[in-house]
């Protein structure tokens, strides 16, 4: 079984969106047998929900997130990934920093899903209207496609 996790910073907008998307289009394709979906964030609060705008957005996807609960890195197990796709370039850094020996493992999700090197980073939404969230979730459904194209 692939197992996936997703990192930002608080694990209530970006890597939640992009974990329960992920899981909701393994689910549609039959696939929850070979893929596990995972997310944390560096700076998370253990427990905390998703945003409202989150929520929001991803219903527009027919994702449900409301019961997402946010998880800090340091109760994720890394070492036991496939696959580490992170918010920015940032998050990126930080994690080789700390889990050196992970390095093939670990891409931005636009990296991975081969954006131009010039936009690897999906702008955090945190505080914003739902529109920056809409351009959030947009961003990260497009990853998700050239993801799925890449796992299955």
């Amino acid at each position: 079984m692939k197992k996936i996790m997703f990192i930002c910073t608080g694990n209530i907008c970006r890597s939640a969106m992009a974990h329960a998307m992920l899981a909701y289009k393994i689910k549609l394709d039959k696939k929850e047998n070979e893929i596990e979906v995972y997310s944390c964030g560096t700076s998370a609060e253990n427990g905390q929900v998703a945003t409202y705008e989150a929520i929001e957005a991803m219903e527009e996807y027919e994702v449900d997130l409301k019961s997402h609960r946010a998880t800090n890195l340091r109760n994720a197990n890394l070492n036991d990934m496939d696959l580490i796709l992170c918010a920015t370039m940032q998050h990126k850094l930080y994690i080789l920093a700390y889990y050196k020996d992970l390095k093939d493992k670990v891409y931005t999700m636009k990296e991975y899903a081969g954006f131009s090197a010039n936009d690897l980073d999906i702008r955090d939404p945190y505080g914003y209207e739902i529109n920056t969230y809409r351009n959030c979730a947009r961003e990260i459904e497009e990853c998700i496609k050239e993801l799925i194209c890449k796992i299955y």
